[in-house]
């Protein structure tokens, strides 16, 4: 009888041993489900700006009109207002992933133009290297082409990374064909430190404070949306532009 007790209670054991490595994984597949979960919101949204930047003059009327970067057709029918920060891992993420595909289906086949705004954010502290380098490259007809190397290789350059950018900024200009005296001048001399200003002071006038931020014909889009997002707002856009339609978008989050 104790023999069959004791029996019983080893089973009994074994059987609550067997069933421990079963809940264990459950929680450990809902802890990474929560992680992965997490990583994607942090990638995707949008990245706040604290304050403007010591650089930025507080007398916005004496920088003049804004200076944006414009690709495409500039008297297509849809414009697209783009507010990024060249260190903001979601605007990398939109330059790298999204906007091949903006630039191919939508701007190259002239359906809108794509305009670039910069709002380097305070908490950056390479943010305006990064738009020196790409406002000196602009001066040699190549600012898309730094825009396109400085974001693919923002983890190289970033704050944190590195305490001198210049050096990998220098060579990403040898790499697309640039004059590297003149690129060199122009980006120690903060030649369009002015430029820089302005963008970032028209994104101030339209309420943007936030990167990356888009504005479609006067609705504003907010973080590192998907190109089927970007696509629709320029279709809705577009449609509205051929009727004559003036009136406010549908969507509540217009610019100001």
């Amino acid at each position: 009888m104790a023999a069959n007790s004791s029996g019983r209670r080893r089973s009994r054991r074994a059987r609550s041993a067997s069933s421990r490595p079963n809940s264990f994984y459950l929680i450990l597949g809902a802890i990474a489900l929560v992680g992965v979960g997490g990583l994607a919101y942090v990638a995707l949204k949008p990245e706040p700006a604290v304050a403007p930047p010591a650089e930025l003059p507080a007398d916005l009327a004496d920088l003049g009109p804004a200076q944006p970067y414009v690709k495409g057709n500039p008297d297509a029918p849809v414009k697209i207002h783009e507010f990024a920060d060249f260190e903001c891992p979601s605007c990398a993420r939109f330059a790298v992933i999204t906007e091949p595909d903006v630039r191919t289906r939508i701007v190259d086949a002239g359906r809108a133009s794509l305009s670039y705004y910069d709002l380097p954010l305070p908490q950056h502290l390479h943010s305006y290297p990064a738009s020196h380098a790409a406002a000196c490259a602009d001066e040699q007809n190549r600012f898309w082409e730094m825009h396109d190397k400085i974001y693919e290789a923002q983890d190289s350059w970033s704050t944190g990374r590195t305490n001198n950018p210049k050096n990998i900024f220098r060579d990403m200009a040898r790499a697309i064909g640039l004059n590297l005296s003149q690129w060199e001048e122009c980006y120690d001399s903060k030649k369009y430190q002015k430029r820089i200003d302005a963008n970032h002071a028209e994104a101030i006038r339209q309420g943007i404070n936030s990167t990356p931020s888009f504005i479609v014909n006067g609705r504003v889009l907010r973080g590192a949306i998907s190109f089927d997002e970007l696509n629709r707002a320029v279709t809705e856009a577009a449609a509205a532009a051929q009727s004559g339609d003036t009136a406010a978008p549908r969507s509540g989050d217009t610019a100001r």
